[in-house]
């Protein structure tokens, strides 16, 4: 594939933004080449500054569970901006995308909107320990919640990308109040409990990590966790940023019977546009201003264009549309196992839904960061490329999951598959 122009640009930004990117990953540190230049993107299929067209697994990062530019989003979003692209004040779109949201996580008495899913668990955070009036926060090894300070330790994706354990920039006193715990591991857990419960705010957790390889828990584990935090007195927080809406329940805490305290959202909620939102039952909630003491405001919160997008997104997220999402998962899940079957190359792949994970290694796909092998991200850039060279985009990271979205078909699975045999065929 032509990347001329791709590698023009990128000389360009490398002297007006940091690294060429606006977000770590998008730099392609960890897999071959310089970052693609997107010139436009319809349904499946981007199309890049050199005319190149790729059938799209990233889908901005999840939020296009609809595709690029669903014409029925676009609609929408044009309709509304007609009144106005930023109000700053209340209006009914809020309402209206509150009660769809509340409607597929009916534990959530109230919501409030962001405008990131950073933002959201940054205020999740800090409204968990205003609720309990205690201080320390519990979180998971390869858990990724965005660039807060308190939770950048030991986190995801990014980090995992450029091995990095922890961002200079974080005064020491504010990682001193998280305690750091190995996914999968119930007796850690109850260790902390033992030694810090009465000072324990909250428990964040992906209950679903997928920032860092898509680690699936068991269920136990997730109910120990909702067991302690009941016992102690703390709160137990479910990041959805990126599960939320990928399952016909809404959450996965639903999907696995276990309720948290509060949720936090992004992603698929804003349609594309970006959106964040936590939600948790009225006595939680109502310790937010300007009801109570804990103070969290944002001047794009609510954006109008943004609730549109996500009040079309979630109409569209019928069961139909559940079906077919599940279903194109199924399908690809069968026919890589059948592809990995043919070759040697050390590889699985983890299915959640229509979330994905290619796991690099010989080894069972784990489920905690720690068993995810070394080589890592050399065995996976020898995939993207050989992929990306056939016209198919996966995440530029082998931590990174994949998306499947609504308007991916047969063909463009099947499609996938095919160009990955014969990537692994050379690779053997």
């Amino acid at each position: 594939m032509q990347r001329e122009n791709s590698n023009e640009l990128h000389n360009e930004a490398l002297n007006h933004l940091v690294g060429g990117v606006n977000s770590p990953v998008r730099a392609f540190k960890s897999v071959h080449g310089s970052p693609i230049y997107f010139h436009k993107a319809s349904g499946v299929t981007v199309t890049d500054v050199d005319g190149n067209e790729l059938v799209d697994f990233v889908q901005s990062w999840g939020p296009l569970i609809h595709g690029h530019s669903h014409p029925n989003i676009i609609d929408k979003v044009y309709q509304t901006m007609q009144n106005g692209t930023s109000f700053g004040a209340p209006h009914v779109g809020e309402i209206e995308l509150a009660k769809r949201v509340k409607n597929r996580f009916p534990f959530m008495d109230m919501v409030r909107f962001v405008s990131s899913g950073t933002e959201a668990v940054m205020s999740a955070v800090r409204l968990a320990r205003g609720y309990t009036g205690r201080d320390n926060i519990i979180k998971f090894e390869g858990c990724y919640h965005g660039h807060v300070d308190s939770l950048m330790v030991s986190s995801g994706s990014g980090l995992a990308t450029f091995g990095i354990a922890s961002s200079p920039g974080i005064p020491s006193d504010t990682i001193g109040t998280t305690l750091v715990a190995p996914l999968d591991d119930d007796e850690i857990v109850e260790y902390l409990f033992e030694e810090h419960g009465d000072s324990i705010a909250a428990v964040i957790i992906e209950p679903l990590p997928a920032n860092n390889g898509l680690l699936v828990q068991r269920p136990e584990y997730l109910a120990k966790l909702r067991e302690l935090c009941t016992a102690h007195g703390a709160l137990l927080i479910f990041d959805e940023v990126i599960s939320g809406f990928r399952f016909e329940q809404g959450s996965y805490g639903a999907l696995v019977d276990i309720e948290p305290d509060i949720t936090t959202l992004g992603k698929v909620i804003g349609g594309g546009l970006p959106v964040g939102a936590y939600g948790a039952r009225r006595e939680i909630m109502e310790k937010l201003s300007p009801l109570g003491p804990v103070y969290q405001a944002g001047t794009l919160s609510g954006n109008p264009l943004a609730m549109a997008a996500g009040i079309q997104t979630l109409d569209m997220l019928t069961e139909d549309a559940y079906e077919v999402l599940e279903g194109l998962g199924s399908l690809l899940e069968a026919e890589v196992n059948t592809v990995l079957e043919k070759h040697s190359f050390p590889m699985h792949i983890v299915r959640h839904g229509s979330l994905f994970w290619f796991s690099p290694g010989a080894e069972t796909p784990p489920r905690c960061a720690s068993g995810i092998p070394s080589n890592a991200g050399v065995l996976y850039s020898l995939v993207h490329k050989g992929l990306l060279e056939r016209g198919y985009m996966l995440a530029p990271s082998s931590y990174e999951v994949g998306f499947i979205s609504t308007v991916h078909e047969e063909k463009h699975i099947l499609g996938m598959v095919s160009a990955l045999d014969e990537v692994l065929s050379e690779l053997d």
